[in-house]
């Protein structure tokens, strides 16, 4: 695992053919930071999620881990990330049980310790045995958080995790990434809902058609600056 406290985007662009999906954005991002990243469906928020997971090469510009590039870093600076996405990586023709064990061994951790531990932060310890595809889907969601974060990565990129959680969940998810910010790593939570982000993220970086719009510490009145920024 690569050590680092602080990743950098400096002036990053993506394209794809003729569509900007990011262009020219700049953002810093400290241990403890939970970094709420708003804007609307298309605004290019998967997009930079992409690009610091490693998954998606920016065409200009560059990701900075702790003052090493990324592309410098290669393949081991993924085993520094914890990504959770739309697809949330799961087999579901296997147990829950069966899906941390097979993560936990691709990072090379000790199986036994860290799957009953992450079965019980993700409440599935009664259905550690039960297939995956008969889990609802907050079930699948939370256990992909916990697969996300088996090996507890110093980066860590949520893309909408609030999808399909009832609000209990919710509120085991919120408290599981400020419990996060407080060990040093750096969230980077992409969404549109602000009720969610709102009281949770320390940090809001507002994008809207692939720009960078604001980038401020969180505070009061969330829901009208972002409809002044963004528009609706």
């Amino acid at each position: 695992m690569i050590q680092f406290d602080d990743v950098r985007l400096v002036d990053v662009s993506r394209h794809f053919g003729r569509r900007r999906a990011v262009s020219h954005v700049s953002l810093d991002l400290h241990a403890g930071d939970i970094l709420g990243l708003l804007g609307p469906n298309g605004a290019g928020k998967s997009t930079l999620i992409g690009m610091l997971a490693t998954l998606v090469a920016p065409t200009s510009g560059s990701v900075v881990y702790g003052g090493r590039q990324g592309r410098s870093l290669g393949a081991e600076l993924r085993g520094s990330i914890g990504l959770l996405a739309h697809e949330l990586y799961l087999y579901p023709e296997l147990t829950a049980r069966q899906n941390l064990e097979f993560f936990a061994s691709l990072y090379g951790l000790d199986v036994a310790t860290v799957v009953p531990s992450a079965l019980a932060t993700a409440g599935l310890s009664d259905r550690a045995d039960d297939e995956v595809s008969g889990f609802s889907r907050g079930m699948r969601q939370r256990l992909a958080l916990e697969r996300a974060l088996l090996h507890q990565p110093k980066l860590v990129l949520m893309d909408e995790p609030f999808t399909g959680l009832d609000d209990a969940a919710t509120e085991l998810v919120r408290a599981r990434l400020q419990t996060l910010s407080r060990a040093g790593a750096i969230v980077v939570l992409a969404t549109h809902d602000l009720d969610l982000a709102d009281g949770l993220v320390t940090r809001v970086a507002i994008v809207r058609s692939g720009k960078l719009v604001t980038d401020e510490t969180a505070s009061a009145g969330l829901r009208s600056r972002y409809r002044a920024m963004v528009g609706h």
